[in-house]
């Protein structure tokens, strides 16, 4: 077969062209290089900038005054205008029942009540609630004595991994207070915002019904 001559004209001839070769792949390893040490740059160098970031921001708003009653105490307290009642309960007071699932107001882990009503805290400004009564999924219980949703979850096996069970049993109280209660469509339908990714949902309904027909307070 005969050998195909290709073209010569784009390779460098002669010293000059080996030159220009050696330097072109020298500028090439040191982008590399470069490039590999940024990728590689230790995670504590960003995390120092973000927050330098976030204090920067932080500076901007400034601080309000805001009185809740959290679980039967008067709490005053400071906040920015942006924070959520979800990042203060978990945040600034350390009431790490109630869960951040989504963070979107869509898996209803982070339900609590204000003034007897089920909201998502993950939706809810601070501020907004100042001067309410807040209850998370800690002031249920009576003492060492369980709330009858809470005992009936248990019985009933309303939870397997248990990461959604806070807000599923605040949103629980709230249906049956709310006289949601009366079959099982209706309850499923009333507890709709609230997603248990492991699927606990007829043993959540038995619970919810058990509570609802033995009359007990909740």
């Amino acid at each position: 077969m005969p050998q195909e001559n290709f073209p010569d004209q784009h390779l460098p001839e002669g010293e000059g062209g080996q030159s220009q070769h050696s330097d072109a792949r020298r500028t090439f390893l040191k982008q590399s290089s470069l490039l590999t040490a940024l990728a590689l740059a230790p995670s504590a160098a960003v995390k120092a900038a973000e927050l330098k970031f976030e204090e920067k921001v932080a500076a901007v708003f400034e601080q309000v005054k805001i009185t809740l009653d959290i679980n039967g105490k008067k709490q005053k307290l400071s906040v920015e205008p942006r924070t959520t009642l979800l990042d203060l309960l978990r945040e600034q007071l350390h009431l790490t029942g109630t869960k951040k699932g989504c963070d979107y107001g869509q898996c209803g882990a982070c339900t609590v009540h204000v003034d007897g009503q089920r909201v998502l805290s993950c939706l809810t400004l601070a501020p907004m609630v100042d001067g309410k009564e807040i209850t998370t999924i800690e002031g249920l219980a009576n003492g060492d004595k369980l709330h009858p949703m809470q005992e009936a979850f248990i019985k009933h096996d309303g939870f397997q991994c248990g990461y959604c069970t806070p807000g599923q049993i605040m949103s629980a109280v709230a249906c049956v207070r709310e006289g949601h209660a009366d079959s099982d469509d209706e309850i499923r339908e009333y507890m709709s915002g609230n997603i248990c990714r492991c699927g606990a949902y007829p043993n959540i309904v038995n619970a919810i019904k058990e509570v609802k027909n033995g009359g007990q307070k909740v």
